[in-house]
């Protein structure tokens, strides 16, 4: 039996699948990537290291900000930067609003569809207006905050190695800060919604890699943790990790010791939930307690869960923030390498270069999540494929898209 989509709707760039099972065992089950190489790590070569931070937000129209702050942080690091803790809060706060804003809409407008069985999203906005509404003012929760602390709510201007070169007005803050309540009220009510929907019932236990902080829910610093609880340096993680390049395809795989492995809103809410904000922890654990979830469905609900968390992280960061003028120093220019890990809406984000002395770019390599968990998506497939092999041909392919997307992949950021 031969299984295949070839377009996969209701996601980030264009993808297909093909999948084929031969008496009850799979033979294929593969994500075909059919958006174009864009040679993005090519293209930083020769460039300025203060160019790379503005052209890597390119990558992606749903998740710049997170690019922006990994390149920043890079370059930082090859130049030994040390910045203020004004700046790590403000930066906080904009990786915080890319969350938001990223999981709102693919929550609702992507992933939702698939579980209500609607092909056709404007006839569900008209069954569940209410929640629509909620996903489209959590989206402008989030491009207010960073084109206050951006400069733009896409592509933000302010930011840049060492700090920020305009400091937000503190009074546009407070109005923001203002509506952290009615924002956290309608993002519990947007996550409640999310955990009382019927998820497929499917169980493959994988590797689950996020950052770690002992001291927070880790999206902006930190070690990389496993799900059994072995900690690594960002540096020994990225050393470790291997990509693979397949024969056509236009993204590549990582392993981890030869192994997939899943990153994301459920791989963080896996490794360390007991450190999510309090009304965030509650609806996880109301839904699955304290035990570690291998049913990658619930990606949805995890990504519910922390839009939660991210409004009453911003409603802390805001309620404490106090901003004075900050010059940003003169660096050094020195030639070397340098690595910065975040955790992008998708996962676990890696940027890594090697400048010369006159500040060039001599190398460039960025690993997105989607990267990462594409292998380990397709095995997924792989396992849930002969446990739908029963189904009417129109259903099997509704499971299937409903697990791809449960993934939230972006082929743009796959494909840089």
């Amino acid at each position: 039996m031969k299984i295949q989509i070839n377009h996969l709707a209701k996601m980030e760039g264009h993808a297909s699948f093909i999948g084929a099972l031969e008496n009850g065992d799979v033979r294929q089950a593969k994500i075909i990537t059919e958006e174009g190489v864009r040679l993005v790590e090519g293209c930083l070569q020769g460039k300025s290291m203060y160019d790379a931070h503005v052209i890597t937000m390119r990558i992606c129209g749903i998740c710049p900000i997170v690019h922006n702050l990994t390149s920043i942080k890079a370059m930082e690091d090859i130049l030994g930067a040390k910045v203020s803790q004004q700046t790590v809060k403000l930066r906080k706060l904009m990786e915080l609003a890319q969350l938001i804003h990223s999981h709102a809409m693919h929550l609702y407008f992507l992933s939702l569809p698939d579980f209500l069985d609607y092909n056709d999203t404007v006839k569900m906005i008209k069954k569940y207006p209410k929640e629509a509404q909620i996903a489209l003012r959590l989206r402008e929760f989030g491009n207010l905050l960073n084109e206050a602390i951006g400069g733009r709510a896409i592509h933000p201007l302010n930011n840049w190695l060492g700090g920020f070169k305009v400091l937000p007005d503190i009074k546009e803050l407070r109005n923001i800060q203002s509506q952290t309540e009615k924002t956290l009220s309608e993002a519990i009510k947007l996550a409640n919604f999310f955990a009382k929907l019927k998820y497929p019932k499917f169980e493959r236990k994988t590797e689950f890699v996020s950052l770690y902080h002992p001291k927070e829910y880790a999206i902006y610093d930190g070690q990389l943790i496993t799900s059994i609880g072995k900690k690594y340096t960002p540096q020994k993680f990225y050393q470790k990790m291997q990509e693979v390049e397949e024969k056509g395809a236009m993204a590549k795989r990582a392993l981890w010791f030869d192994t997939h492995f899943m990153v994301g809103a459920l791989a963080r809410v896996n490794n360390h939930g007991h450190q999510l904000n309090n009304e965030a922890k509650k609806i996880w654990q109301k839904v699955h307690g304290k035990k570690k979830v291998y049913n990658t469905f619930y990606n949805v609900l995890a990504q519910a869960v922390e839009v939660v968390h991210c409004v009453e992280e911003v409603q802390k960061i805001l309620k404490a923030l106090r901003l004075k003028e900050e010059k940003i120093k003169d660096f050094k220019i020195k030639p070397g390498q340098g690595l910065a890990v975040v955790e992008a809406p998708r996962g676990v984000l890696f940027h890594q270069y090697e400048i010369n002395k006159q500040g060039r770019i001599v190398k460039a390599n960025v690993i997105t999540p989607t990267v990462m968990f594409l292998g380990n998506l397709e095995d997924d497939l792989a396992e849930y494929l002969p446990k739908i092999k029963a189904m009417s041909e129109k259903k099997r392919r509704n499971y299937l898209r409903m697990l791809i997307r449960a993934y939230d992949p972006c082929i743009s950021c796959a494909t840089h």
